[in-house]
């Protein structure tokens, strides 16, 4: 119950750090930024044309969820995939921010952070029996 509580609060930080990105994203669309941004780059869409902070708010409401619904192997592997996903991410979005636009992002660093935790408390409760079991 500890772990799907953490899990779950951690989710609810990556949610609004996602929710912040996408207002801002959609502020920098509409030309409403007085300053740079991160979401202004070509990786604030790794994946094609959706914003990553669209991306990010999906997963956590889902990985919410799953922590207290899902059950059985099937729910632990793809949580693991997806959370495993997610930290891989993080770290190429990392290394983007230190090493290519080099720009300061608190929120970013959050989202990263929250990011590795997950996948480590996932990974971790799935394989213990915490997170996915049956009972």
């Amino acid at each position: 119950m500890l772990l799907k509580t953490i899990v779950t609060l951690l989710c609810g930080v990556g949610l609004y750090v996602s929710v912040f990105m996408l207002v801002k994203t959609v502020r920098a669309a509409r030309g409403q930024l007085s300053e740079p941004s991160v979401v202004q780059t070509a990786r604030a869409h790794v994946f094609g044309g959706v914003p990553n902070a669209a991306i990010g708010g999906v997963y956590y409401a889902a990985l919410a969820l799953a922590a207290w619904a899902a059950h059985g192997a099937w729910a632990a592997f793809a949580a693991g995939v997806a959370t495993l996903l997610a930290a891989a991410t993080s770290i190429f979005l990392a290394y983007s921010l230190l090493y290519v636009t080099r720009r300061a992002c608190p929120y970013c660093w959050t989202g990263h952070v929250v990011n590795w935790l997950l996948a480590a408390l996932c990974l971790w409760g799935a394989a213990h029996g915490l997170l996915f079991s049956s009972t």
